[in-house]
């Protein structure tokens, strides 16, 4: 059986040890826990450990979650694929969205998100190896998306999200993880709020560290093998 809070430290001082590697401060990374198909029990686990961000792909299982774990104090980020018929119960229920990818999904998401709320925080997915199975704007576009959406109300634009091609080659890996970081540091000249770039998972979380992930995005090595949905 997993010991989740022997995991979270476990992560907490390779997330350390990485970001002493790469010669960046103590604390510029944030862990978020990804809880997708865990149960809520798991997630109370998580939480009395310290964790307090957890990120879902499936609305529906996390609405559960949400009102299961509403005593707790946690900060809810929608990283999955976004359909623009869910954008409501996103903005009604989340703080971030990592998986903006197309215009009308920000409008949406600012049109719907509640006026009582702070601004949600969005990244926009990048195809950044240009799958033609996998979501995400176009590298090329991205400049074009955050203009149009950077002067929405109702959100604010922090940065960028991607999932990498899967490959064992590590050289390929890393190229992914500094074009995304390029891309940022590229935008930043015109929108200097962005300051997020979230990339790195279980198997590759040192390498995005090194390439200037600022939020890495673990559920395996935290909760142990995923349960079917």
């Amino acid at each position: 059986m997993q010991n989740i809070a022997d995991n979270l430290g476990k992560i907490h001082l390779q997330i350390r040890a990485a970001e002493a590697n790469a010669h960046r401060a103590a604390g510029s990374v944030t862990l978020l826990a990804v809880s997708k198909t865990q149960p809520a029990s798991a997630l109370r686990e998580a939480y009395a450990a310290g964790q307090t961000a957890f990120g879902e792909n499936y609305l529906q299982e996390a609405l559960e979650k949400i009102e299961s774990l509403s005593d707790l104090k946690i900060l809810w980020h929608f990283i999955g694929p976004l359909q623009s018929n869910k954008t409501r119960k996103v903005a009604e229920n989340f703080a971030w969205v990592h998986s903006v990818d197309r215009l009308k999904l920000a409008e949406r998401l600012s049109e719907q998100r509640p006026g009582h709320l702070p601004p949600l925080q969005i990244c926009l997915q990048v195809n950044i190896s240009q799958e033609q199975s996998k979501s995400g704007c176009a590298p090329e576009s991205v400049i074009e998306l955050a203009r149009a959406i950077q002067p929405l109300p109702n959100i604010t634009l922090r940065g960028l999200m991607a999932i990498p091609q899967a490959t064992n080659n590590p050289q390929e890996q890393q190229q992914a993880f500094h074009a995304l970081a390029e891309l940022l540091k590229s935008l930043q000249n015109e929108f200097p709020e962005m300051d997020t770039l979230s990339m790195g998972m279980s198997g590759d979380m040192e390498m995005a560290i090194a390439e200037g992930a600022t939020i890495v995005r673990i559920g395996t090595a935290i909760f142990g093998a995923r349960q079917p949905r």
